[in-house]
């Protein structure tokens, strides 16, 4: 009977692991952007709601943070961000199958992963607590799957989603813009922290718009090592 109970467990670092090996998906599985996804909020955004704090892709705040936080993916955030109140319940932007709750890709302190037609899988990050839908479950568009918390867990410091887009394999990352039906105009005007983008001087009008971002690969060369960025990261900032 101990033994049974065991056996999960003996298993759990192996699985975790293989997570962050499985091959990424080419190009030929992956489904072409037509925005056949929605928001992860219901209502309209505001200040009372729920706002775009920071992009996706080659933004001032991952280029401080290239070789740290960011190193792994390229120096870029590879996700969007939504300054949210704590508690706000976040909805699945579309059909799929739960593949993971708070599993190993980060975004504490709770996390969930769906997993959708094309290739591509949704994960939500920063989740107040353990998602309300368990792993293997169907879920449609729309629909609760969670609330919004705080990456610091405070509720006071940080309060945002951070929403991606990935292949199945977990190693390529998404602009979700094209993916996502929204008003993005109107929602880059207003928002949070580290809006706009760092600048190469030497190819100046290089990723400077929320659509023109790059993809990127779990542990590939930085993208945005820059010679001459512009403004300059302070000094000390990695």
């Amino acid at each position: 009977m101990k033994l049974r109970l065991l056996l999960p467990l003996l298993f759990l670092p192996l699985s975790v692991g293989l997570a962050h090996q499985a091959p990424a998906l080419p190009d030929s599985q992956i489904a072409k952007p037509s925005r056949q996804f929605g928001l992860p909020f219901a209502g309209d955004p505001g200040p009372n709601t729920w706002l775009l704090g920071q992009g996706y892709g080659n933004t001032l705040g991952s280029y401080r943070q290239r070789r740290s936080t960011y190193g792994n993916i390229q120096g870029i955030h590879f996700g969007l961000d939504f300054s949210a109140p704590c508690g706000t319940p976040v909805r699945a932007i579309g059909d799929g199958t739960v593949s993971e709750v708070d599993g190993p890709h980060g975004s504490l302190p709770h996390n969930l992963v769906i997993r959708h037609a094309g290739g591509l899988s949704s994960l939500y990050g920063h989740l107040l607590e353990r998602a309300s839908v368990r792993v293997g479950q169907t879920v449609k568009r729309g629909q609760v799957v969670g609330k919004s918390g705080d990456s610091q867990g405070t509720c006071i410091s940080a309060p945002h989603l951070h929403l991606e887009i990935r292949d199945w394999g977990h190693q390529r990352l998404f602009n979700p813009l094209p993916y996502i039906a929204a008003d993005w105009d109107t929602l880059t005007l207003a928002g949070g922290f580290s809006r706009g983008y760092e600048q190469d001087l030497n190819n100046p009008r290089r990723w400077q718009t929320p659509d023109d971002q790059p993809q990127a690969r779990r542990g590939g060369p930085l993208l945005n090592e820059y010679t001459d960025p512009w403004p300059p990261a302070p000094a000390g900032v990695r």
